[in-house]
C-alpha cells in the first residue's frame, strides 16, 4: 500500500522553546537550525515507531481489496477515515458511503472493515484503484503526544545539535531505543 502525506502536522510535538531549554541555548542565532532539528527528530521517531505524532492527513492507495475485506492502514494512531474512494477504468472517482464500513482505530495496524454482508466495489484500474484518506496522530496539541516520545525528540535534537557538521559522528543515543521500544509495533 502506497501512502502520500496530504496535510503535514500544524505544529511539532516539541516547541522551539523546549528544544532550546534542552540545549541550554539562550540566544536566537540558531533558532532556524533548532526548529529544523525538531522536525527531523520527529520524523525519525515517527519512522522508528510507525506512528504519526501530531494530527496529519494521509492518502493511502491500494490496487485491490484484501480477500477478507479488512483493510489494514499504514498510518497510526488512526483518528478518522475521512473518505474511501474507488476509481473506475475512466479514472472517475466514486466515493463509498461511510455507512458501508467502520474504522477499527483500536487495532494496530488500524483497519477498515465492511458492515454486515456488504461488498467493496471493484476498482476499474489495475494500480492505485482504491484511495483512502485518513487522519492519524495522537492529537492536535503537543500535550497529546506521550511524554516518552516527546523526550525522544528532545534527546535526538540534542544529539543532532552536538553532532552537526561531523561526517562520522557517533550513532544515536542508546536511551532512544528505551524510549521508543514500548511504541514499536511488533509483528509475529
Amino acid at each position: 500500500m502506497g501512502q502520500v502525506l496530504v496535510q503535514a502536522p500544524a505544529s511539532e510535538p516539541v516547541s522551539l522553546a523546549e528544544a532550546k531549554a534542552q540545549l541550554r541555548v539562550v540566544n536566537a542565532d540558531d533558532d532556524q537550525l533548532i526548529a529544523s532539528l525538531v522536525t527531523a527528530a520527529r520524523r525519525v521517531v515517527e519512522a522508528r515507531t510507525g506512528l504519526s505524532l501530531i494530527a496529519q492527513d494521509w492518502l493511502c492507495f491500494r490496487d485491490q481489496w484484501p480477500g477478507d475485506g479488512a483493510i489494514e492502514l499504514p498510518v497510526a494512531p488512526l483518528r478518522a477515515v475521512e473518505e474511501i474512494a474507488v476509481f473506475g477504468e475512466d479514472d472517475a472517482k466514486a466515493v463509498i458511503d461511510p455507512a458501508h464500513y467502520f474504522a477499527d482505530a483500536a487495532s494496530r495496524p488500524p483497519r477498515v472493515l465492511l458492515r454486515g454482508s456488504r461488498e467493496w466495489p471493484r476498482p476499474g484500474r489495475a494500480a492505485n484503484g482504491i484511495a483512502i484518506r485518513a487522519e492519524a496522530g495522537f492529537g492536535t496539541s503537543p500535550q497529546d503526544v506521550p511524554q516518552p516520545l516527546r523526550q525522544a525528540i528532545l534527546l535526538l535534537v540534542a544529539h543532532f545539535y552536538a553532532q552537526r557538521g561531523e561526517e562520522a559522528g557517533s550513532g544515536v543515543p542508546l536511551t532512544l531505543n528505551a524510549l521508543l521500544e514500548p511504541y514499536r509495533m511488533v509483528r509475529l
